[in-house]
């Protein structure tokens, strides 16, 4: 192993490089195209939307080359879709009042269940959980 990476296996690795690839091409098929060439202006939703996945886009296009220095941007889509699905869709698929857009989203959030898959759990708790703080003075 890698001595930056002891305690991360290379098949991990790969499966790594594998959830960012697959983040960058979905976004790249599905986000770039009306990023690049949009006709008319965004809602602010919208806009705020767009622009946010064109940046976590970029920032998986990096998780590409640097897989650990990246999870938490996995960590982050991960939480964020979690909570959705738990305060937005679940409620309103239980209560079956789930509209199309809402299961739409659901749908597209689903993917996410591959990142805890993924996850090198060993090496979040030893980097994220056990170690030190950085020092705050």
């Amino acid at each position: 192993m890698h001595p930056s990476t002891p305690d991360v296996s290379l098949p991990r690795l790969y499966l790594l490089r594998a959830m960012y690839l697959l983040i960058v091409v979905g976004l790249s098929l599905v986000l770039w195209p009306g990023i690049i060439s949009h006709a008319k202006p965004w809602t602010l939703s919208g806009g705020v939307v767009n622009c946010m996945l064109a940046a976590f886009s970029l920032l998986a296009l990096l998780g590409l080359r640097y897989p650990l220095q990246m999870l938490p941007i996995l960590m982050w889509e991960f939480i964020w879709k979690a909570i959705w699905m738990g305060l937005v869709a679940y409620p309103a698929w239980s209560a079956g009042t789930i509209d199309e857009a809402t299961m739409g989203t659901a749908i597209e959030c689903m993917v996410a269940i591959l990142i805890p898959i993924v996850m090198p759990w060993g090496y979040v708790l030893k980097q994220y959980v056990r170690a030190p703080a950085a020092r705050w003075r």
